[in-house]
């Protein structure tokens, strides 16, 4: 059957379990883009407070939440103006009070987002800093260097940003500023033990306002060798070699600043949680991942997977050999808001090495030619193998309605910098921030009373809450039976491939219950036992392509 199992309450059971992300399932909201209860366009905390009651229903176990820091949207609200504060399009403390609140009421507890890596141009120890003179204890909160050259005109390397463009930017005084991302975006000196300090308040700041989790934005980019001559842009190392030779990715000094965080984390009862963003080699995660450091570390070996066997057999297979061996919990990831969604990467042709979804943003969603049943389809049969792996999984907002990416964005309503810093050249990440859907009728579609910031194409009305809440076939029911299935199931770290075709990738859990994904190009049988959940029906009863089950033993 398709999206119909009994498995009892819907409702997430919050516990004092200090373990309780090893097997969590968390939603992604992006405040911007989640519901607008104000009428201005804009998503804001109080819609995400009147949608509790659908997050209740989804099942899931906690909430992270994007930033909502005052922010100019340098760069999707990651270039924060004060790290202990709301912005005021999307509310106030109180609103994240209310929040924490009715979250907890129904059993969701709440990860945010935190950017300790950088503030915006307009934080306050930033203006303090270009009104100080060089070498004052201003500046030295971040990374502050004369220039080369006899004027010092020259930058002090010739770092490039990653949203491209110079990693320097001069100030009146002749001085220049390190930024790894946008302008907007200076880099703090960690070395600084004030910057540490005053980070740690923050912690502590939301922890004591009942948040549960932090997740850390950039986490393996803190610590830095600043030592000169810098080293020049070619000589730079591999930043996902294993040795942390890199001058500001992945130094193993950055442990430090995190075995002071967990310190802090364990103070509470139960202890806060923490989840690296942390762009390394597969076998640096653990430490990111270590009871003495964050606790857990994304893997976004699956979000950056083909459909392919082999693709997703690697992924899976080195990562719980990783966990097994070290200990670190699992994570696991298809979507979020820094990526082409994956309904759309799989509905595009899979050959080749190079990010299609990328180049599909470029020609404007036209070239390849995107196969929406295909990908829609997939990314369904992808959900039930994510949700059956051990360990926490992460989902992002509106991939539950089989959301594509919208890719065909007109250049002039675009806000993320990969698009303005490229001049063009990349079309960024806007495409998978577009508001969600909510209702098949209204100026955005049940989001707000008022046009949305960023337009909804006219195919999301299909795809929007009210129309799939009433179809039991609908992506959204899948995604509510496979969570409340799930947790049904059970969750531990066992997991045990099954001998299998080339094209099916079929493994078991404990207690005997099977997950089974057929990636071929035929039907084919399915194995012994009670079939609880399918992602599309069954062909003469056997499995389609494209499709996935979980079996349970007979009689359980």
């Amino acid at each position: 059957m398709t999206g119909n199992v009994a498995t009892g309450s819907g409702d997430a059971m919050m516990t004092d379990d200090a373990q309780w992300w090893r097997r969590a399932v968390v939603y992604q909201v992006y405040p911007r883009s989640f519901a607008d209860s104000n009428g201005d366009g804009i998503g804001d905390l109080a819609g995400i407070t009147s949608r509790v009651g659908y997050l209740r229903d989804l099942g899931v176990d906690a909430v992270w939440l994007s930033p909502f820091y005052p922010s100019a949207l340098a760069d999707g609200g990651y270039d924060v103006d004060d790290h202990r504060d709301v912005d005021r399009t999307l509310g106030t403390l109180d609103d994240v009070d209310d929040l924490v609140t009715a979250l907890h009421d129904v059993g969701i507890r709440l990860v945010i987002d935190v950017v300790p890596n950088h503030t915006s141009d307009r934080h306050a120890w930033f203006r303090e800093a270009l009104a100080d003179q060089p070498g004052s204890a201003a500046r030295e909160r971040y990374v502050f260097r004369d220039g080369t050259g006899a004027d010092g005109s020259r930058p002090p390397s010739d770092w490039q940003s990653l949203f491209g463009g110079p990693a320097w930017t001069r100030v009146p005084d002749g001085q220049w500023y390190l930024h790894l991302f946008a302008p907007q975006q200076p880099d703090l000196d960690w070395s600084n033990h004030e910057v540490r300090d005053d980070f740690r308040r923050t912690l502590r700041f939301w922890a004591d306002r009942g948040v549960d989790g932090f997740r850390v934005d950039v986490a393996h980019g803190l610590a830095k060798d600043l030592t000169e001559p810098f080293t020049p842009a070619s000589d730079l190392p591999d930043p996902m070699l294993a040795d942390g030779s890199h001058p500001y990715w992945d130094r193993d000094e950055v442990h430090d600043i995190y075995a002071e965080w967990r310190h802090l984390f364990n103070e509470y009862d139960p202890p806060r949680s923490a989840v690296a963003e942390a762009s390394v080699h597969h076998t640096r995660r653990p430490r990111y991942a270590s009871p003495d450091g964050l606790g857990q570390a994304f893997n976004f070996d699956l979000l950056a997977a083909r459909w392919d066997p082999d693709d997703l057999r690697d992924a899976i297979s080195t990562n719980v050999a990783q966990s097994t061996a070290t200990g670190a919990s699992l994570t696991w990831v298809l979507s979020n808001h820094d990526s082409v969604r994956h309904a759309t990467r799989y509905g595009l042709p899979q050959d080749g090495d190079h990010d299609v979804g990328q180049e599909w943003l470029l020609s404007n969603g036209t070239t390849p030619a995107l196969d929406r049943d295909l990908g829609r389809r997939r990314a369904r049969a992808a959900v039930l193998l994510l949700l059956a792996l051990p360990g926490s999984a992460y989902l992002y907002q509106g991939e539950e309605l089989g959301l594509h990416e919208v890719g065909d964005l007109p250049r002039h309503v675009l806000q993320d910098p990969l698009a303005t810093q490229s001049g063009g050249a990349q079309k960024g990440r806007d495409g998978c921030r577009v508001p969600l859907p909510w209702t098949r009728e209204g100026p955005s579609l049940g989001f707000g009373d008022a046009p949305p910031h960023l337009p909804q194409p006219d195919w999301f009305v299909d795809a929007s809450v009210a129309v799939q809440a009433a179809d039991p076939h609908s992506t959204l029911r899948l995604y509510r039976d496979a969570i409340r299935c799930r947790r049904t199931l059970g969750d531990t770290d066992e997991m045990q491939w099954h001998d299998s075709t080339p094209d099916v990738l079929h493994f078991v859990r404990s207690g005997g219950w099977q997950a089974i994904a057929n990636l071929g190009s035929t039907p084919i049988p399915v194995p012994d036992g009670t079939i609880v959940l399918t992602s599309a029906p069954l062909l003469d009863s056997l499995l389609p392509p494209d499709t996935a089950a979980w079996i349970i033993p007979n009689g359980s």
